[in-house]
């Protein structure tokens, strides 16, 4: 027994990972570079589009508390984060090249597991072994429509829109600092400090500024933890000064001040040499991003390696088409992983991909797979993907309000009683896979 994998993202890979681990054959079915979707450049595995961060690294946040539990169920994509990390101060970044490279070949060089260069048009229904669906917010148009008629699958679509980037070298460093929120010494972020004269005046031209607009059949809401900057400042002019500007808990050195508002520069790579413009997803038209974005202190004259844009993100009604185990009720072979199930975020879908790959994995062995435990982040997630709303089904970046507590009630646990629960849970459920893989060996 097989199983097949459609999609080398993130949640793609780490399934292919999963299932490899306990044994299992892969044939893992990828279209770049044949061809590739309006967002995607590279024909390596794992390419990061948005953003080369993978957030906070620390276990007070409910994804970094996930990061530690995949390390902890060995998942290929934090073994490549951690080897290709950049300073980014307490988050998790990585250099994107590097991370891809690194995935690809540790999935090419496993014997379990065959790559297949092609695009998947259809949803293959008739299949007698475990198929996983892991292709991303981006899947392509006809492999959509073909899940949607033949699943019932409600077919949503948002717009994530991407971060501008830009040359080191192009920057006027005399007007930019260097630090980190709250921390001492030399940070890992540049700091472009705004007055409030300025401030509005940028947020002025930002709502002047021409858009590119979805044709009048794709307008629907943006999702709330990736607004574009546009969206924001047509909130209210104060609205990105609380926002990805805010400037809590930095202190300009020069004179020792809190600027009014401040933009933050991550480095995209280990050498430096390219930064991105953190939380400034936008959907601005090439010409006005330029014109705009160069009224921020150091970046009058600045090159842009890549300017924003705007893709979409597909994901089915989980809730209403899954069973506890991500399979499709109606075709039990046919399971779903990453953001197509509507986890949203880097680790989120690397997580779904490691659970999902798992559970498909230990079926095709004829084992019954026991769910992740509800008081861990990855437990959590999966649960996010199975319980009906109240509302429409939206994706969602894990929390700690997914995370049941083990045991103490919830406004009595610390974020960090919490975290050592949900670890000791994450390992205890893993010696439980292994035991039923020997088993049933």
């Amino acid at each position: 027994m097989s199983v097949t994998i459609i999609g080398a993202g993130l949640a793609g890979c780490e399934a292919s990972w999963a299932v490899a681990g306990l044994g299992v054959s892969v044939r893992l079915i990828e279209m770049k570079p044949k061809r590739f979707s309006p967002a995607h450049t590279s024909p390596g595995f794992g390419e990061l589009v948005c953003s080369n961060s993978l957030r906070s690294a620390s276990l007070k946040s409910a994804v970094g508390l996930l990061k530690e539990e995949l390390r902890n169920l060995g998942s290929l994509i934090m073994q490549a984060a951690d080897r290709t990390s950049v300073p980014a101060g307490k988050a998790l970044a990585v250099d994107r090249d590097y991370f891809s490279k690194f995935i690809t070949e540790q999935i090419e060089n496993c014997t379990l597991i065959t790559v297949e260069r092609r695009e998947v048009a259809e949803a293959p229904l008739g299949a007698t072994s475990p198929v996983i669906i892991a292709t991303g917010p981006l899947t392509s148009d006809l492999l959509a429509e073909d899940i949607a008629n033949k699943l019932g699958a409600s077919k949503l679509h948002f717009y994530d829109a991407i971060a501008p980037i830009v040359y080191a070298d192009s920057l006027d460093m005399e007007k930019l600092f260097r630090a980190s929120r709250y921390e001492d010494g030399e940070g890992d972020y540049l700091n472009a400090p705004m007055n409030r004269d300025l401030y509005e005046k940028f947020v002025a031209e930002i709502n002047k500024a021409t858009k590119v607009e979805p044709h009048p059949f794709e307008k629907i809401p943006h999702f709330e933890g990736c607004l574009p900057i546009e969206e924001l400042a047509s909130r209210g002019m104060a609205t990105l000064a609380f926002g990805p500007m805010k400037p809590v808990g930095l202190s300009d050195p020069r004179d020792g001040k809190r600027p009014y508002a401040v933009v933050q520069l991550r480095a995209e790579n280990r050498e430096r040499t390219l930064y991105n413009l953190v939380g400034f997803q936008t959907k601005m038209t090439h010409l006005e991003q330029e014109r705009v974005l160069r009224m921020i202190p150091g970046l009058e004259k600045a090159v842009f390696a890549r300017l924003g844009s705007i893709h979409r993100n597909t994901y089915i009604d989980s809730p209403s088409i899954l069973d506890e185990f991500s399979r499709s009720r109606d075709v039990p072979n046919i399971f779903f992983a990453g953001q197509i199930t509507g986890v949203e975020g880097y680790v989120e879908s690397t997580a779904s991909g490691l659970v999902v790959g798992t559970m498909a994995a230990l079926i095709s062995k004829g084992v019954r797979p026991s769910i992740p435990p509800a008081e861990s982040a990855i437990g959590g997630l999966l649960k996010h993907t199975r319980e009906l709303p109240r509302k429409r089904y939206e994706p969602m970046n894990v929390n700690y309000g997914m995370i049941e507590s083990g045991g103490a009630p919830r406004r009595k646990a610390s974020r960090e009683e919490i975290a050592e629960s949900a670890l000791m849970a994450v390992r205890k459920w893993k010696s439980e896979i292994h035991d039923a893989v020997r088993n049933a060996s």
